[in-house]
C-alpha cells in the first residue's frame, strides 16, 4: 500500500510544485529529509522496528523510542533549516553545475 501511495503521491505533488517554480533540487532534498524523519517516528518508524529486531532482549522498545528522540529533533531542525533557508541544500549543486 505504501509503495502505491508513494509512487503516485510524489509525482502528483512534485510536478505541480516544479511548474509553479519550486527548485527541483530543493524539493528532492526536502522530500528525502521528511521521508527519512518518518523512518524514525512511530507508529511506522521502520528503522525502530529494524533496531528492535537486532537489539539484545534486555533493550526494551521504550528505550529505543527514548533514544531516538534527539535524532528526531535534529531531523526536524534540519527540515526547518531547509524550509526557512532554501539556499542551504542548493548552494553546492549551484556552485558545481550552474
Amino acid at each position: 500500500m505504501a509503495q502505491v501511495l508513494g509512487g503516485t503521491a510524489v509525482p502528483s505533488v512534485a510536478m505541480p510544485l516544479i511548474v509553479m517554480g519550486a527548485d527541483p533540487i530543493w524539493l528532492a532534498v526536502m522530500m528525502a529529509m521528511v521521508l527519512q524523519t518518518s523512518f524514525l517516528t512511530p507508529p511506522f518508524g521502520f528503522a525502530l522496528f529494524y533496531l528492535r529486531g537486532v537489539a539484545p532482549p534486555e533493550v526494551k522498545t521504550m528505550d529505543i523510542y527514548r533514544g531516538v528522540i534527539p535524532f528526531i529533533g535534529l531531523q526536524l531542525l534540519a527540515v526547518a533549516l531547509i524550509w526557512f533557508i532554501p539556499s542551504v541544500p542548493t548552494w553546492l549543486p549551484n556552485l558545481l553545475y550552474r
